[in-house]
């Protein structure tokens, strides 16, 4: 059974920055696409960033271009999620996601999830 284990939230100031890493129980990690998503209480949940398989290709939500960077080691069978200048209405549950095709912006696209991790920001 493959698991995605999730560290690195926390409570930073705003324009701060906080590292999210996932890691991922599966030898096959390269076959997996991951996703990066959020929710904010009484929000529903929104695309934050995508990496393909090979890391080649990414996407980011307008909302987080620029700041975010998303990246992988398959080495490492690890995804991160770089978060840098942080803003007060980036604070939320942030998951990360995978799943054994292309990468997508949906949610409903991954079948593997890791438990969450809270990043809070404070103005």
């Amino acid at each position: 059974q493959v698991h995605l284990v999730e560290r690195g939230g926390g409570l930073v100031q705003a324009g701060g920055s906080l590292r999210l890493s996932c890691a991922v129980t599966e030898r096959t990690f390269s076959s997996l696409s991951m996703g990066w998503f959020r929710q904010a209480p009484g929000k529903e949940r929104e695309f934050v960033a995508r990496i393909s398989r090979s890391g080649k290709t990414t996407g980011y939500a307008d909302s987080v271009q620029g700041r975010f960077t998303v990246s992988r080691d398959n080495a490492q069978n690890t995804g991160y999620l770089q978060m840098n200048s942080l803003k007060p209405e980036d604070t939320a549950v942030y998951y990360c996601a995978a799943r054994n095709g292309p990468s997508s912006d949906s949610g409903s696209a991954y079948n593997l999830w890791g438990q969450g991790t809270q990043v809070t920001v404070s103005s």
